[in-house]
């Protein structure tokens, strides 16, 4: 107990640094980090796998582009760190309007006052915690979903600061039993939903290739009849201008702004028809999920294992099944050639994994 003590004060000064010097100061630093940090020696694992994550999901891009968007998306990680230090700072009841620009969000604002139970859904793309705080700041009870921190200390400090705001952090590990009387209740729930499922999970289309995705996010979106909504705190772009937000160009720090924007929004209507609920709700968020990466793919964390986890055919060296097939084929917003890109993208990966 002793070490974490030791650990969080040492962390605890980490994380005033931003602070005392300021948030522009310290985003520039933490830019210049990011870039140096991309293609060094200690970095020579991770940085590869995210080159390769991005030819992947756009094969189009020449190889210049490509390292770019790489390096990009380690600035923007060590960015994150400055913004999630500085955030319960800037992000409050009388300031947040400054730096976070709602789009076209009346279909999610619909569900959150009729009260029906409400998933929010997002990835590792923009600013995730912001989407928790939008929705605290507009008047909703907001609980999230995070993985706590091995470091007793420091969990307590997210813990604290995020409650200040009006989140409740709810640990992933218990979630399945205390998220549904948070539903029933009508109080919305907050999922960053992008991380492997395992060999055992969902393997819904994501840039063309099969991925696995939890199947437990599905579920608890079925079982409690939720409305899901999908959306991105996407951080505005230095050049980029933002029509009837005035407050962003003449107050604050202009490094932290974000648009809060609206991918797609369904419910029970949507998936209840369907031959396999699961399989549609999944593949449904996922979808939503390429589309925010696609608005802004230097802000996607590709230094992920995105693809690590394989479907069984692959594993074991069989044929597309035709089942999958037909449940790819039974998603209204997938055409012949989408199919066929993802059976010929996995005949692809089944000739890999023979030859490794």
């Amino acid at each position: 107990m002793w070490l974490q003590a030791v650990l969080w004060k040492g962390l605890e000064t980490a994380i005033s640094i931003p602070l005392t010097i300021g948030l522009e100061p310290s985003m520039n630093i933490a830019r210049a980090m990011g870039r140096s940090f991309a293609t060094s020696r200690i970095n020579r694992k991770r940085f590869p796998r995210a080159i390769n994550n991005i030819r992947d999901a756009f094969p189009e891009w020449s190889e210049d582009q490509v390292h770019e968007i790489a390096v990009n998306s380690y600035e923007h990680f060590f960015q994150l760190a400055v913004e999630f230090a500085h955030a319960p700072r800037f992000i409050t009841h009388d300031g947040f309007s400054r730096h976070l620009h709602f789009t076209e969000i009346s279909p999610a604002l619909r569900a959150l006052l009729a009260r029906d139970p409400v998933i929010l859904i997002s990835g590792h793309c923009g600013n995730w915690e912001l989407i928790g705080y939008s929705i605290a700041m507009l008047g909703f009870p907001m609980h999230a979903v995070y993985r706590p921190l091995d470091n007793r200390p420091a969990d307590a400090w997210v813990r604290e600061t995020r409650s200040r705001r009006g989140l409740t952090m709810h640990s992933k590990f218990g979630a399945v039993k205390s998220l549904p009387p948070v539903l029933a209740a009508g109080q919305p729930v907050g999922l960053v939903a992008d991380q492997s499922g395992g060999d055992r999970g969902v393997f819904a289309p994501f840039f063309g290739r099969l991925t696995s995705t939890y199947k437990s996010i599905g579920l608890l979106a079925i079982n409690n009849n939720v409305r899901v909504v999908c959306g991105v705190a996407r951080r505005l772009r230095p050049d980029e201008t933002v029509p009837n937000w005035p407050a962003a160009a003449t107050i604050g720090p202009k490094s932290l702004r974000y648009s809060v924007e609206l991918i797609d929004t369904f419910g029970p209507e949507d998936w209840s028809s369907h031959p396999d609920p699961l399989f549609y709700l999944t593949a449904r968020y996922r979808r939503a999920m390429e589309v925010m990466v696609r608005r802004a793919p230097e802000q996607y964390l590709w230094m992920h294992r995105i693809w690590r986890s394989r479907p069984g055919h692959e594993r074991h060296g069989k044929p597309f099944p035709p089942q999958l097939r037909e449940k790819l084929a039974s998603l209204p917003w997938m055409t012949d050639a989408d199919v066929e890109r993802i059976v010929e993208r996995s005949r692809l990966d089944v000739a890999a994994a023979a030859k490794a």
